[in-house]
């Protein structure tokens, strides 16, 4: 039965044991008082068996298969779901059925409907569901809040985020990696920015109405490549002065002793001798000129919400810095913040004051700005707790984040502006329009 009184330690179930799958498990073995991992689905036997020592998992905890734990009657309380982006809908959907509390990897599925079904399932199974929207969730979100609330700069009329992706890890995760082809995984603006876009609605607090977009795939394809460049990096002369060489982005970190992210995506074995392996004869040593991929690698969205104020967001690969930076105008001052300060200048008192918001959080759970560790504390409080309000990102509003994304993706298709009512709805009782 599902808990009606405050009961710890919250059972988890994993599916999806990679990168994600495996940051947010480590939050029980940091709060072990709080939270317990007590099976895990994942096909690599690699991984599988890694986190399974991790979390000392007995052999009969372990699965290959998601559907081999969906099947059995419930024994946990709650699933965090860390697949592929196009392998959420499924499982979702069937351990909510079960009764099992939902923490789901964003963005919630690649198409609008399967976004609108799986929140029709969460509310119809009245349980405890959230994606994993961990921008929501950094001391720098909430600081930035505080002092929106606090009227700081008066009222909110205009934002300017933008997501600089970064030259290196464009040609890593959308050129030759798994969310580089549109049929494999989804758009881009899903995959990459759908949180951002959340983001923007969770600080102007209010529901987006219109959305316009533009973009394109404008340089990691064949007309772009130069003449003498080879199929591999490998074998290319002018690989010492790319800037997307897979032998610096990849040998160069392993020379560094840098063995984690993005290394272990392209090999399991991430000596000198096997990433050397890997890039000879895997996706990842490919020219980024001459690989497979179609999602774009710029694109910038404008929003109009329903208090008549308005955003502005650019996503583009071509940064060297990954960290989001973020313009807010108000009738009293403007703030500009980049995940670490908050500079704000006062109208009134015609004066700058900054805020550092920067956290030294080391540990697995550090990332995104402390936001990977809140975000799952507040999950298993509120699967603890039986009480939805500790999550920020509940179903409703994050259908709501990604019928924006949607609705930017179609107007970037169909070169016209579109309302958001054109996508609302719930699963079997709308017209689809994904």
């Amino acid at each position: 039965m599902i808990k009606t009184n405050p009961q710890y330690p919250v059972s988890l179930i994993i599916i999806g044991a990679g990168s994600r799958g495996t940051t947010y498990a480590s939050y029980a073995l940091q709060n072990p008082g709080l939270a317990t991992v007590v099976a895990v689905a994942e096909p690599r036997q690699v991984q599988q068996q890694r986190f399974a020592n991790q979390h000392r998992l007995k052999p009969d905890a372990i699965y290959s298969d998601w559907k081999e734990i969906a099947a059995k009657d419930r024994f946990a309380d709650a699933v965090i779901i860390a697949t592929q982006d196009s392998l959420h809908t499924d499982p979702a959907m069937a351990f909510m059925d079960k009764g099992y509390d939902v923490l789901l990897e964003k963005p919630m599925a690649p198409t609008a409907e399967e976004c609108r079904c799986i929140v029709e399932s969460a509310l119809k199974n009245k349980v405890i569901f959230a994606v994993c929207h961990v921008l929501r969730y950094t001391d720098y979100t909430q600081r930035l809040k505080s002092l929106l609330s606090e009227g700081v700069i008066g009222r909110v009329i205009n934002i300017q985020h933008l997501e600089p992706v970064g030259y290196w890890h464009q040609a890593h995760s959308f050129v030759r990696g798994n969310w580089r082809k549109k049929a494999d995984s989804t758009f881009m603006l899903l995959a990459k920015s759908c949180h951002d876009l959340d983001w923007i609605r969770y600080i102007m607090d209010s529901e987006c109405t219109r959305v316009s977009s533009f973009g394109g795939l404008a340089h990691f394809r064949a007309q772009e490549r130069p003449a003498e460049a080879a199929e591999r990096c490998l074998d290319c002369a002018l690989e010492s002065s790319c800037p997307y060489s897979a032998k610096k982005i990849y040998l160069g970190r392993v020379s560094n002793g840098e063995t984690g992210w993005p290394v272990d995506v392209i090999t399991d074995d991430v000596t000198g001798k096997g990433v050397m392996q890997a890039l000879q004869q895997g996706p990842y040593g490919r020219c980024v000129y001459a690989c497979d991929n179609d999602v774009v690698d710029h694109q910038v969205v404008n929003l109009e919400f329903a208090n008549s104020c308005t955003a502005s967001f650019t996503m583009t690969a071509f940064t060297e810095a990954t960290h989001r930076r973020t313009r807010l105008f108000g009738t009293h001052g403007e703030i500009e913040g980049n995940g670490a300060e908050i500079d704000i200048f006062d109208f009134r008192r015609d004066e700058h004051s900054v805020i550092d918001v920067s956290t030294s959080n080391a540990t697995i759970l550090g990332g995104h700005g402390g936001g990977d560790a809140r975000l799952v504390e507040s999950f298993i409080r509120a699967a603890g707790e039986r009480n939805s309000d500790l999550v920020l990102s509940g179903p409703e509003e994050t259908l709501e984040t990604h019928m924006m994304v949607f609705a930017a993706e179609q107007s970037r298709i169909e070169n016209r502006v579109v309302g958001i009512e054109e996508l609302t709805g719930f699963c079997g009782h709308f017209e689809k329009n994904s």
